[in-house]
């Protein structure tokens, strides 16, 4: 019993952990903005912007290339990012 209640909360967990990523390369502005901190509805919108015109991130440092982000908003929301490879 102990076991599959340790099991079931270990699974819980990683599910609670795997739902906070938010993948820059595919998230629409709205999404962006629910999940990064400091990231408004502009800042989301000049995300989308920039990776429509420019192709995928190829790195998460390389979201300070979208004008209004800076090194200090990617380092706070690093853990919340992931990056698919299109």
């Amino acid at each position: 019993m102990i076991k599959s209640v340790v099991a079931g909360l270990t699974l819980l967990w990683a599910s609670v952990l795997w739902a906070g990523q938010i993948d820059i390369n595919t998230a629409d502005a709205p999404a962006l903005t629910e999940a990064l901190s400091g990231i408004g509805m502009k800042k989301a919108q000049a995300i989308v912007d920039y990776r429509s015109a420019n192709g995928p991130f190829k790195t998460i440092d390389d979201l300070v290339k979208v004008k209004g982000i800076s090194d200090k908003t990617v380092a706070k929301n690093r853990e919340n990012i992931s990056i698919s490879k299109n």
